[in-house]
C-alpha cells in the first residue's frame, strides 16, 4: 500500500469513500474495492479485510443495509445524518463564503469539462446558462 492508502485509513477515508459511493448507487464489497482502485488511479486498493468489516459496522450503525442481491445501500438514517452534499466536499456549507467556494468548485469543474469533454456538457448548456443568469441577477 502506498502512503496515500495509509493516510486514508488514518483519517477514516475508507468510511467516507464507501458512504459517498453508496450515495450514488448500491454496490457490493468487490465493486467498492474496484471503484476505489479506479478513483485513486491504482494508488490504493483497500483489502477485503478493511472493506467488509467496515460494511458490517455500517450495517450495525444502521447507516447502510444489505439487499437481497448482496449490494449495500444507504438507509434513510444515513441520508438524514449525512446531509447535503456528502462526499468529498465534507458537508453542508454553513456560510455564504462556504457556499461561494462550493459554487466556485462546480464552475471550475464545468470549465474543465467544456475544454476536455464538450459532448458531455452540451446537453446541459441551457440549464447552466439559466443558473448563470440567476447568479448574475443576484449580483446586481
Amino acid at each position: 500500500m502506498f502512503p496515500f492508502g495509509w493516510e486514508m485509513r488514518r483519517r477514516r477515508g475508507l468510511r467516507m469513500f464507501v458512504i459517498s459511493m453508496l450515495e450514488r448507487s448500491p454496490k457490493n464489497g468487490a465493486e467498492i474495492m474496484d471503484d476505489i482502485e479506479v478513483m485513486t488511479k491504482g494508488w490504493w486498493r483497500p483489502s477485503p479485510g478493511s472493506v467488509y468489516p467496515l460494511l458490517e459496522a455500517l450495517v450495525q450503525e444502521e447507516l447502510i443495509r444489505k439487499r437481497d442481491d448482496g449490494k449495500y445501500e444507504l438507509t434513510q438514517k444515513a441520508k438524514e445524518e449525512i446531509g447535503w452534499p456528502f462526499g468529498m466536499h465534507g458537508g453542508q456549507p454553513r456560510t455564504v463564503e462556504d457556499m461561494l467556494k462550493e459554487i466556485g468548485g462546480y464552475v471550475s469543474y464545468f470549465e474543465d469539462l467544456s475544454k476536455s469533454d464538450k459532448a458531455r456538457i452540451e446537453p446541459y448548456r441551457d440549464r447552466i446558462k439559466s443558473v448563470a443568469e440567476r447568479l448574475a441577477a443576484l449580483g446586481k
